[in-house]
């Protein structure tokens, strides 16, 4: 680090969402006169975008750290379970602090503060869930809620008197009053409002992703997490179809492809692209339903027939059907398709 400790030479990790309660946290600590470092974590799912932005706000260093590996892991057996989505928060907060963890020495710091909220969130802010997470990552005593720390148990850097604990705060619940009002205090004037940072809880992403996690467990990698964030999904058994949405969604799709997997697309007129993704090499009906998916999601979708081909490199197989887009909703219903 080129950046001078502060004068008390106290240096503490924040982790930084980019949401209120991250940056009150990291101001109630700024203000102590302790140097804060933001780390942000990056995955498929959630972004730093947000942090980056509290991080100038507040004039802290941001390191971002990919964590995709780590999270597929946790997904596909978190200890601590799932939340209402695919989000399994408690492990996925644990293994945020362990990575902070791993970054101390080098940092030098002396502890972690989160912006997490006593009783805020049904689950993961539980006073049973901010326990798991200390223990969980290792964190033990050294990770302090500044929002919530005097309804929990003191922590080692306010035992220790690196900081005051009386200037720490006792917010508990899902109410967001009281962060608006301090946030006005501390002169933090710029926020996004309360949302949704993370995909795991949207629920259009939530079945896809149980379906990947029930049949492709073994093959899953970053580019599979990326198909699940795009175009609109069908599936049959384990096999799914994903139609392009748009132009961009058609360039990412062709993008994210796999040798095993075919590309759909109408012949004469532009349209979507669709893949199929399929454990064996897929049959003609599970093909000829992606080219009545391909052709209703395109402008040709009135026409009585629409030539559209489905070809696949690895097997050096070119397919064309001349389908009726008025015929899909009986081909979904013969082939038991789910749209997800």
């Amino acid at each position: 680090m080129t950046k001078e400790k502060a004068k008390n030479n106290v240096r503490a990790l924040a982790l930084l969402s980019g949401g209120l309660d991250s940056m009150l946290a990291a101001k109630l600590i700024l203000n102590q006169d302790i140097e804060v470092i933001g780390i942000s974590f990056e995955s498929p799912f959630f972004n730093a975008e947000r942090a980056r932005k509290a991080a100038k706000q507040l004039n802290i260093p941001l390191i971002t750290w990919d964590i995709t590996d780590d999270l597929i892991d946790v997904l596909k057996s978190p200890k601590h379970g799932f939340g209402r989505y695919f989000n399994p928060c408690i492990d996925c907060h644990a293994l945020m602090v362990r990575k902070a963890m791993e970054l101390l020495p080098s940092l030098q710091g002396d502890f972690i503060i989160t912006g997490e909220v006593l009783y805020q969130r049904p689950k993961s802010q539980k006073i049973g869930g901010l326990m798991a997470v200390a223990k969980d990552s290792g964190a033990h005593d050294i990770i302090l809620r500044p929002l919530s720390a005097q309804l929990l148990p003191q922590t080692k850097p306010e035992i220790e008197g690196l900081v005051d604990r009386n200037r720490l705060c006792d917010i508990q619940g899902r109410s967001r009053e009281r962060q608006f009002a301090l946030a006005h205090t501390l002169g933090i004037n710029e926020f996004p409002m309360p949302a949704g940072g993370c995909l795991l809880t949207d629920i259009s992403v939530t079945g896809r992703m149980r379906k990947i996690f029930q049949y492709w467990k073994d093959y899953i990698g970053r580019p599979f997490l990326q198909i699940a964030k795009a175009g609109r999904h069908f599936w049959v058994k384990d096999s799914f179809i994903v139609v392009s949405r748009n132009e961009q969604e058609g360039y990412d799709l062709g993008n994210l492809m796999s040798v095993w997997d075919y590309k759909v697309e109408l012949t004469n007129v532009p349209g979507p692209t669709t893949i199929v993704r399929a454990k064996q090499r897929p049959d003609d009906d599970l093909l000829e339903l992606a080219a009545l998916l391909t052709a209703r999601y395109s402008k040709a979708r009135s026409n009585d027939a629409v030539e559209v081909m489905a070809e696949n490199y690895l097997y050096k197989e070119r397919k064309v059907f001349t389908v009726n887009p008025s015929m899909l909703e009986e081909k979904i219903r013969f082939m038991q398709a789910e749209q997800l």
